[in-house]
């Protein structure tokens, strides 16, 4: 579910969501989700400031609330 988030976010806003790709990768006690966009794209998956990255991690922990796990999000470039 979460990946299926993440994935979203970032084909809204992205100039080329073809090139989005969500890893996950599943741990015991925690969950790391790594997310490849175009190279062009990066910008605008972190905004200014990191403003964009942190908004999507708050919204990723909300939604790991039910489920008791830790989510963390990589942004590799």
């Amino acid at each position: 579910m979460e990946k299926d988030l993440v994935e979203y976010i970032a084909k809204s806003l992205v100039d080329d969501p073809s090139e989005v790709v969500v890893n996950m990768i599943e741990g015991e006690k925690s969950t790391i989700l790594e997310l490849k966009v175009a190279s062009d794209d990066i910008g605008k998956v972190i905004g200014k400031h990191g403003r964009i990255a942190k908004a999507v991690r708050t919204i990723l922990s909300a939604s790991a609330t039910k489920t008791g796990k830790r989510i963390v999000l990589e942004i590799l470039d």
